[in-house]
Formats: C-alpha cells, sequence, structure tokens
C-alpha cells in the first residue's frame, strides 16, 4: 500500500493526526492492536484542565478549547465536554505550594478558603485547615467519542485504518519510508509517530533513538462512595502537590495516587500496592471508609525528559515525524498537536491556534532533545 502518510497508532494522537492529515494526501492508520485506543486513550477518564503541567502544555490545552466546545458538524451526536470545576486542596504545611501554583496561574484560578471548599466537596474532612483555589473553566471529556469522532472523519476524508499492524521494522528507502508488519508492507513518502508508550521503540526502529521518552505507569480506581448528595456535580479533586486525586465517573468516584512508575512498553496493570496507597490517601483527607474496590487499571503515560510534548519532522529524517511524549495531557491536548503536526508535515509551521497561545515549532520539535 502507497500513501503520502503513514501514522503509527490509533489511540487519540494517531487517529486526530490522520484526520487531518488526510486533508493532504492519502493517510494508512497503523495500529498494533485489534481495535483503535485500546491502551491509555481507552483507560483515561480525562479531564480538560488549562492550569495542568507545563506552561506549553497549559497552552497546547487552551489551543484545543474551541475544537471540544465547537467540534465540526456531525463529529459526534453529543457534546464532547461536560462542565465541571476543578478544585486544588491544601493542608497548613502546603500553604506554599498553594501560593506558587497561585502566582503561576494569575486569574485562571480563584482562590477559596474552608469553608467554600467543603461546601464544593462535602465529604472531605472538616477537621482540616483547608485552602485551595478553583478553576472553573474547566470540564470532563468524553474519550471514546473523541477518539470515535476523529476515527470516522479520517475515514471520510479517505483514510485507511489497519489493525493488527505491529510495525516490526523501518526502512528508509527512494521516497520515503517502507514500514514492515504482520499484515503485509505499507509504503509512504512521511510517517508519523504516534505509537503511545511505543513511540521511543518506533523511533529505534527507524535508527533515530527514542529520545528519551519513558513510559509510566498510572494506577486508577473506582468506589461507591457513602455519601452521594449532588455527587454528579462535586468538582474534579486534586492534592496541590498531585499526590492523589478524585472526581466523580459513573455514579461512583474515580481516584487515584497519582503514580509514576517507569515502565517498559505494555499492557499496564494496577499495582496493589498503588491501590492501596490511593485508598489511604483517599480516606486521610476525607470521611468516606473504602469497603470495596468496584474497579481497578493502569494505563501509561510517556514523558520526553522536559514533560514537554514532541511534535514535528525529525531534523535528521525530516520525513520522520514525531507524535509523541503527550504524558498525562494528550487527550485535553489533541486537537492542537494534531493541527499542529499537520501543518508542520505539509507546510513546516506550526499551526494557527498554537501560534495564538505563543507556542512556535521551536518549542515542541524533537530538535530540543537531541
Amino acid at each position: 500500500m502507497q500513501s503520502r502518510f503513514i501514522v503509527i497508532g490509533a489511540g487519540l494522537a494517531g487517529a486526530s493526526a490522520a484526520a487531518f492529515l488526510a486533508e493532504h494526501g492519502p493517510v494508512a492508520i497503523l495500529e498494533a492492536e485489534d481495535q483503535p485506543g485500546y491502551h491509555t486513550t481507552g483507560r483515561s477518564a480525562a479531564s480538560y484542565i488549562d492550569t495542568y503541567g507545563h506552561p506549553i502544555v497549559c497552552a497546547a490545552t487552551r489551543a484545543s478549547r474551541d475544537f471540544f466546545w465547537n467540534p465540526p458538524a456531525g463529529f459526534a451526536e453529543h457534546p464532547l465536554v461536560r462542565p465541571r470545576a476543578e478544585l486544588e486542596i491544601a493542608r497548613p504545611e502546603q500553604a506554599e505550594a498553594l501560593a506558587a501554583m497561585l502566582e503561576t496561574h494569575g486569574s485562571a484560578l480563584r482562590p477559596v478558603g474552608r469553608e467554600e471548599i467543603l461546601r464544593l466537596s462535602p465529604i472531605l474532612r472538616p477537621g482540616i485547615d483547608w485552602s485551595g483555589a478553583i478553576n472553573e473553566a474547566t470540564a470532563d471529556i468524553d474519550v471514546d467519542a473523541v477518539l470515535q469522532g476523529f476515527l470516522r472523519l479520517a475515514k471520510a476524508r479517505g483514510a485507511q485504518l489497519v489493525t493488527g499492524a505491529r510495525v516490526t521494522g523501518l526502512d528508509r528507502v527512494a521516497g520515503g519510508w517502507r514500514v514492515r508488519t504482520p499484515v503485509g508492507e505499507f509504503r509512504a513518502d512521511a510517517v508519523v509517530n504516534a505509537a503511545g508508550a511505543w513511540a521511543g521503540e518506533v523511533g529505534r526502529l527507524a535508527g533515530l533513538g527514542d529520545l528519551g521518552l519513558t513510559p509510566l505507569r498510572r494506577t486508577a480506581l473506582k468506589i461507591e462512595p457513602a455519601m452521594k448528595d449532588g455527587l454528579a456535580d462535586w468538582p474534579f479533586v486534586i492534592d496541590v502537590e498531585e499526590t492523589f486525586y478524585f472526581r466523580p465517573d459513573g455514579g461512583g468516584l474515580m481516584l487515584s495516587p497519582a503514580d509514576e512508575t517507569p515502565s517498559e512498553p505494555c499492557d499496564a496493570q494496577p499495582d496493589e500496592m498503588d491501590v492501596a496507597i490511593a485508598v489511604d490517601a483517599f480516606e486521610q483527607a476525607t470521611t468516606e471508609t473504602v469497603r470495596r474496590v468496584a474497579h481497578r487499571w493502569a494505563g501509561l503515560r510517556t514523558f520526553a525528559p522536559d514533560r514537554i510534548p514532541v511534535v514535528g519532522p525529525d531534523p535528521r529524517e525530516p520525513a520522520f515525524l514525531w507524535l509523541a511524549g503527550q504524558g498525562g495531557y494528550g487527550i485535553q491536548t489533541a486537537p492542537a498537536l494534531a493541527m499542529a503536526a499537520a501543518a508542520l508535515a505539509t507546510t513546516g509551521d506550526i499551526h494557527a491556534a498554537l501560534k495564538a497561545q505563543g507556542v512556535t515549532a521551536a518549542d515542541l520539535g524533537p530538535s530540543r532533545l537531541l
């Protein structure tokens, strides 16, 4: 199969990139698994939080906002986002960390005191002298609706999805790349590496190394709280130093110890110690007692050494483009980073939505890691 672009990976990064690239020529999406989004994309209970992560990540999140709130006609049958405030909480000994966060994000965060915190999240322990900050421009993201929307859009624009096509070889050939998989060989003018936790492996197959990309395991679990009054409207609650967080999810609460355990690329599974740490942190902060964990899972969040996504052509092989290292921000930045990848692949410049947020091609490009 000959294409203009081969996109490796059909998670949200690959699906969104393919949708925008398909406007410029034939695209083949090669997915290792039997279905798209099996790994990190399919395990993410994502939120849109434009004060979460490195300033460049926050800028990419803001550049994605219009897409989430106003997607193309027919992209999805229902809204992609549901407004939900994000509440940062701090104990007295974390006052310095809270002050630094408020200084960094300015008017995007509103300081709140103990009384308002307990009103917003009534399961927090009243005996703790909480302080905090709230971001009211945040939302839950329907990850599956976004993924399926991009896959439909890519298909409507002529992209072809091939599953069970784990990449086993990448060879530079005259006029482009030859990609070897168990289901056949594929050729394209350019390759986009959107392989998630496997992006480093794909880079090594191409002879370009892994840029220091590191998959980190994150654990999550779902519980049924005893108190449920107004549960659906409770905020996303996160410790100001990100040692744990919880948020409403499907009639219960999803919580996480915010762990970051280095891992090989794999079908990640939750570690029982991390589950216990999450439960303990939650019980220490709230009046709840966790009697049963209804569900537990884990996913891999892949970071570059500077924790900024890697987007753009490799200077050593410009026909090899990186779309990797999205860390824990891959869902909320997907539209802007996919548009950036498509623009860089076709015009050599970054997309206007990111430019408007002050992000440059050099901020995202792989050259900074070489």
